[in-house]
């Protein structure tokens, strides 16, 4: 198992970002259990507190999973489960790996329930009042325009009750399942609900949207689409977006309404999170066609250009996630990049686009304070 860790420390604050990999060629209960163990010893040995938490690995694999991390996380399993990601068997076996931010030195996040059921995370004391949620999705059958719809509705009736809306929101990821069958009827729903909401406002000349990444997973319970998210609800106007970055223009341009980055305050940092990004050229066209290697350079060099822009380079990425289209992809990544400096998990998924061969995100963050 590989596990890095990065600690951010303030006067009365520390944040810690696990990425953990499972060991190559192992069944999934013992890669289960290294796993999950591994984490629990740094939430231990820092004495922080899960905040937000996701996993991926095939069905199999997180059926098993679930119960050792219950088990094995006990006391600190406080009913919040991570997003449960189901994807191909990949480069890492069965159980691809975990990606979780800790807290701690700020008191202990609250829990947030959904229809009696708990769903997210808030954390409030001097600092600020901050919120995640994971897994957030309709409770209903019909057509999945619907069922996004529905997945809005329900996020925002829970900001609401936090005293606070989606204007709050710094950082989404939507796991859409089938994403080439229904990305631009996604973003329609999106864009449509962004408007009413404020969060597109032609009028005022700035859009607020937050960093994202749609992607082609499904939740292991199969329920698409499902969103998770973070809120700072406090201090107020504590978000800045960079709406086009890099060589990109605004994704807007091309019907997809988030930022090319968001920059949130958090308990110990200035925390950037950079949005899924593509070989996508200024003119919102995809670049090498068919080039894999020039796909995935393309896509590191405009994360980077964004993390410049936010002031951040690569010592600052704290988790970034590489989604591949297929294993051979994946492999390739895995293999000529594996000296990048960003502690990465990667998982083989569709991207919003046929021709896009991989997505890549990155979450970076600069101490706040001595």
């Amino acid at each position: 198992m590989q596990i890095n860790t990065r600690t951010i420390k303030a006067k009365d604050a520390i944040e810690v970002y696990i990425t953990a990999l499972a060991t190559p060629d192992t069944p999934a209960k013992l890669q289960a259990e290294e796993l999950f163990s591994g984490i629990r010893k740094v939430l231990d040995s820092n004495n922080v507190r899960i905040f937000q938490e996701r996993a991926f690995g095939t069905p199999n694999a997180l059926d098993i999973a679930r119960s050792i991390r219950t088990r094995v996380y006990d006391p600190f399993d406080d009913g919040v489960e991570p997003a449960w990601l189901a994807v191909p068997e990949g480069i890492n076996g069965q159980l691809a790996g975990a990606q979780v931010h800790a807290v701690g030195g700020c008191g202990i996040p609250e829990i947030l329930r959904l229809e009696g059921q708990p769903c997210g995370r808030i954390l409030r004391n001097g600092r600020g009042e901050y919120l995640t949620l994971s897994g957030i999705s309709s409770s209903k059958d019909g057509c999945l325009t619907d069922q996004a719809q529905e997945m809005f509705e329900k996020a925002e009736l829970i900001l609401k009750q936090a005293h606070t809306n989606m204007l709050s929101v710094s950082r989404t990821w939507i796991w859409l399942g089938d994403i080439l069958s229904w990305y631009d009827d996604f973003n329609s729903v999106r864009n449509k609900f962004f408007v009413e909401r404020g969060l597109i406002a032609p009028k005022r000349g700035i859009n607020k949207l937050p960093a994202s990444t749609g992607i082609g997973v499904a939740p292991h319970n199969g329920v698409v689409p499902a969103m998770d998210l973070i809120s700072v609800i406090k201090p107020e106007n504590a978000l800045e977006y960079l709406e086009a970055g890099g060589s990109q223009d605004s994704a807007l341009k091309y019907g997809s309404a988030f930022s090319r980055a968001s920059k949130a305050t958090s308990q110990a940092a200035n925390t950037v999170y950079v949005s899924g990004t593509a070989s996508i050229g200024e003119d919102g066209k995809t670049k090498y066609i068919g080039d894999a290697k020039k796909q995935i350079e393309e896509s590191i060099n405009n994360v980077r250009a964004v993390l410049h822009e936010m002031q951040c380079d690569d010592g600052d990425v704290v988790q970034a996630i590489a989604y591949c289209k297929t294993a051979e992809i994946e492999k390739l990544f895995c293999h000529q990049w594996s000296d990048l400096a960003w502690p990465t998990l990667t998982a083989i998924a569709d991207i919003c686009r046929d021709d896009l061969l991989v997505e890549i995100e990155a979450t970076a963050a600069i101490q706040a304070d001595v």
